[in-house]
């Protein structure tokens, strides 16, 4: 029997990956559903060669346009797509926080998540993997990071025995550029990345490196480890995803080609492994592997990543929230490179966390406080100049 599919966010790059995963294994996996945001010509070439059952858009001038059995619209179709009876797996490709509530949805309705999404676990990974314990389901990470922890740590152990675990980062088009330099970056070059081929929003963090300061705020929860256990060093070559170091002094490492089909294939397949047609490693022709560690000064995002995530409760919401403003504010060429970690600095610097538990209610009232903040400090900036 086929593992049946939804796709959120169907039309980006990990939702279009996901398809050719599934194009490759068509005897495995059926599309049940997909949703997608305002890219209806590739949309509408899925739904001829995937022929979902049931499709979202985010636009109700997109609806007319869309040729499904059955077409529903914005967060209305998000929730019908993450909870089709029918489906196994909920494959979580959106970008942002809109993710949050069809990700929860999903766990509700007790289906498997498959997830791309980063800023649904960094801002409500509290309530989110609390709920998926109680329910008992399953949280299979896409990133290649986490997916190469996930398999590390499927070697037999206790949880006592993880001494540390590694991130590694590419370092992007900018790791050896200095300070000087950074402040001319263009928008065009940071969206030049060496290795991956991504989204727009998540190049530029991976320029910065605030997507690693992300991962690490993910990875705090969804392996349960302290901030303190998990560590990020720069690897150019982009073959060795993630490795555990255990209390013996072993350490456990996962290597791969960079190619996104790998994670997420072994996300909708697991347990099992399939065939997969990447480039295989040849490491006697890469000769050398490099790590060393981030350079805080040349990339402060980092720095202030682990210390949302330490501060907890919504800090790691304003911390993405005032992040994605002043992502945009750099590719409409407002603000320069180096003032997009000084306008999450200050934005987190300005927030006063609510008590208690965490709720998605503040999470939502964190998030809409910080763009408007975020957006009132760009402004202010320009006035200035």
């Amino acid at each position: 029997m086929r593992t049946r599919l939804a796709i959120l966010g169907s039309t980006g790059s990990i939702g279009r990956q996901t398809l050719d995963v599934v194009a490759a294994h068509p005897e495995r996996f059926d599309v049940v559903a997909l949703a997608a945001g305002s890219n209806i010509r590739v949309l509408q070439e899925q739904i001829d060669q995937f022929r979902p059952r049931l499709i979202s858009v985010a636009r109700p001038e997109d609806r007319p346009h869309v040729r499904a059995p059955s077409v529903l619209v914005g967060l209305e179709g998000l929730l019908a797509v993450a909870t089709v009876p029918e489906v196994d797996i909920v494959v979580i490709a959106t970008a942002g926080h809109s993710a949050i509530q069809p990700t929860l949805a999903a766990i509700t309705a007790g289906k498997t998540i498959a997830l791309a999404n980063k800023e649904a676990i960094v801002c409500a990974g509290e309530i989110i993997v609390a709920e998926a314990q109680r329910r008992g389901v399953q949280i299979r990470p896409i990133d290649s990071e986490h997916s190469a922890l996930w398999q590390c740590l499927s070697v037999p152990h206790r949880r006592e025995e993880i001494e540390r675990v590694v991130l590694t980062a590419s370092g992007g088009p900018f790791r050896e550029a200095s300070l000087e330099q950074l402040r001319s970056v263009t928008a065009a070059e940071a969206l030049a990345h060496p290795v991956w081929k991504m989204g727009s929003k998540i190049t530029v963090d991976s320029a910065t490196l605030m997507n690693k300061g992300l991962e690490l705020i993910e990875a705090h929860w969804l392996f349960g480890l302290t901030l303190d256990q998990i560590d990020v060093v720069i690897h150019p070559q982009c073959v060795v995803h993630a490795l555990v170091s255990f209390c013996d002094g072993s350490t456990v490492a996962q290597l791969a080609s960079p190619d996104m089909r790998l994670p997420i294939q072994y996300a909708l397949s697991y347990p099992e492994r399939l065939h997969a047609r990447v480039p295989r490693l040849d490491l006697a022709k890469l000769g050398e592997l490099e790590f060393r560690p981030p350079d805080l000064e040349r990339f402060p995002a980092l720095q202030l990543a682990r210390e949302a995530g330490q501060a907890g409760g919504t800090y790691p919401t304003v911390l993405s929230s005032a992040d994605e403003v002043a992502v945009q504010a750099f590719l409409h060429g407002d603000i320069g490179f180096l003032d997009i970690p000084i306008v999450v600095r200050d934005v987190l610097e300005r927030h006063q966390a609510p008590r208690g538990p965490l709720t998605l209610e503040q999470v939502f009232e964190a998030d809409a406080w910080a763009r408007a903040e975020a957006r009132r400090r760009i402004a202010s900036a320009r006035v200035q100049r």
